[in-house]
């Protein structure tokens, strides 16, 4: 997975375009493009006061009673009956396992060879091919290197460059032809997984989905390709090579996408200052 070509950065709203990280069928779309509404009907306007009172009183309702139903089941106590009906662990669920056992350059690695460790590995994998890093050549071919299976990185490496180093391709988000941000901007591209879970499972390969949101733009006063949010699934096929799992390809689908709240934007510092201060995770179930 890539952004570039992948995600269709610079290209028309609404545009797709073949990608170079996964088999050349992956389609990607740039974040917020959709012009349709998120499911079909006419977009929203702004709610009323009392509607958001509504809203804020039914979320702490539904808070309320989730802590109190987590709060009932898994106990000493638990009649055997009742404990065979609980809901049973998502697949993301904590299971407590040390998820890594190492670093390449500040990815994760070292991932177990069971499906928590596939799952891991994919998700984090995500976080490092939709990083500010790929934009950057030297930190770019640490990325590749580290997250493809070998044979797969010397092919992906030529395609990559020719991406990030399109001078129409970088000037189109925003960023200058070396690839950097503009004085006073702050370039943001982060991925976030929500979930993932283990589509085929063997002792060496796996198929996982992460399913994340992505933060993509430029934050400053006057950016013309402000930071905006977009969802995706991104199917990953993994490779156990060398005692680890690598990335042999991949596919990308939009979404699922929620509703959007009465949150309004923060402001282009705000948003700068919340990128650089907040650090990101290692991912694990």
């Amino acid at each position: 997975m890539s952004l570039g070509d992948d995600h269709g950065y610079g290209g028309e709203p609404g545009r797709t375009s073949d990608g170079f990280g996964g088999s050349g069928q992956t389609r990607t779309r740039l974040p917020g493009s959709a012009d349709a509404d998120i499911y079909g009907g006419a977009r929203r306007t702004g709610r009323s006061s009392s509607r958001s009172l509504m809203t804020v009183v039914g979320v702490v309702v539904l808070l309320i009673a989730a802590i109190a139903f987590a709060n009932q089941g898994g106990g000493a106590d638990t009649p055997p009956e009742a404990a065979d009906k609980a809901p049973k662990a998502q697949p993301t669920a904590p299971s407590g396992v040390r998820p890594v056992k190492g670093n390449a350059g500040g990815i994760p690695t070292g991932y177990a060879r069971d499906e928590q460790g596939a799952q891991s590995a994919a998700a984090n994998y995500a976080v490092a091919l939709g990083s500010d890093g790929m934009f950057d050549k030297q930190r770019r071919d640490e990325i590749v290197n580290t997250v493809y299976a070998p044979d797969v990185a010397v092919a992906r490496r030529g395609d990559l460059d020719r991406v990030y180093s399109d001078e129409k391709f970088l000037t189109g988000i925003g960023l200058k032809p070396d690839g950097t941000a503009p004085s006073g901007m702050t370039f943001i591209t982060r991925f976030n997984p929500v979930g993932a879970k283990v589509e085929s499972f063997t002792a060496g390969s796996a198929s996982v989905s992460v399913w994340y949101s992505a933060l993509f733009g430029l934050a400053g006063e006057g950016s013309r390709n402000p930071v905006t949010e977009s969802w995706y699934t991104n199917t990953f096929d993994l490779r156990w090579v060398d005692g680890d799992w690598k990335v042999a390809d991949f596919t990308q689908k939009d979404g699922p996408v929620p509703v959007g709240r009465d949150q309004a934007a923060s402001g282009a510092q705000e948003m700068a200052d919340a990128v650089q201060q907040f650090g990101g995770f290692t991912y694990a179930r």
